[in-house]
């Protein structure tokens, strides 16, 4: 199997900065057009450790998740991904869009404490429960979330911090991305590979569903398959959607991906 052809994305679609800058549109007129959105909310103390907080036309309370911008863990930010809240905002549900320092500044582990520090965040300024989605490097972010001992990092948050995922693209497997570029500056050891690998970790027994393009990669197709399988949960392949367009139904309220989303939402 050609490793490299499998998890290069950018190689597989050649029209990948068409939808890049489409992203990048998309996600600014979103977070113009969202009523009462917070922006550069600091979780942490770094420069890149800041959400966008996208709230609901409808007042209340609401139904909180998570959407994490890929890139392979070291490119892009969430000024890309803004407009994955439209959907859900739409349904009526609260959307954090996190930026993260990338590699190989800092490795993936470092990432997946961000990512928790962002979610602790959340907790004490909203009292709600987390559904964490993210898109290729992001939805392997959401499924660390998944799985994290919260008690064990601190015994005020609830055990179900984050009560459930949507991994969307995502990798649950790392060791392959050692045999291809993709593994330049991520500061990956066969070891340290495995242990970030949630598709090897125990099952945390809450729900997640993974989707995927139908037109992307087996490679892709078989990790959230595989995926899914190992944590007893679903798996949907979009039909036609590449790894770039399959996030696209998150900017819409009517669409099959944004029901699915905010039935995990709302637990």
């Amino acid at each position: 199997m050609d490793l490299e052809s499998e998890y290069n994305n950018r190689a597989r679609v050649p029209e990948h900065p068409r939808h890049i800058a489409g992203w990048a549109r998309d996600a600014a007129a979103w977070r113009d057009a969202c009523p009462g959105a917070e922006l550069g909310l600091a979780y942490g103390a770094g420069e890149r450790e800041r959400l966008d907080l996208f709230h609901p036309a409808a007042a209340g309370e609401a139904p909180l998740a998570l959407f994490i911008h890929g890139g392979y863990w070291k490119a892009l930010d969430r000024s890309f991904a803004s407009h994955c809240a439209r959907g859900l905002n739409g349904r009526g549900v609260a959307v954090a869009v996190p930026s993260y320092a990338l590699c190989p500044a800092v490795t993936i582990a470092e990432i997946v404490a961000q990512m928790q520090a962002a979610c602790r965040f959340l907790w004490q300024r909203t009292g709600r429960r987390i559904m964490a989605a993210g898109h290729s490097a992001g939805g392997h972010l959401a499924a660390m979330l998944l799985a994290t001992d919260w008690r064990g990092l601190d015994p005020g948050l609830p055990a179900d911090l984050v009560h459930a995922a949507l991994p969307v693209s995502g990798v649950f497997e790392l060791e392959p991305l050692l045999a291809t570029s993709v593994a330049e500056g991520l500061r990956l050891t066969p070891e340290t590979a495995r242990a970030l690998s949630p598709r090897f970790l125990p099952a945390p027994g809450r729900p997640i569903q993974c989707l995927v393009g139908g037109a992307e990669s087996g490679e892709y197709l078989r990790q959230s398959r595989d995926m899914a399988a190992a944590w007893g949960g679903r798996f949907a392949a979009l039909p036609g959607a590449d790894h770039f367009t399959v996030i696209a139904p998150f900017a819409d309220p009517a669409s099959d991906v944004v029901t699915i989303a905010e039935r995990l939402a709302r637990g």
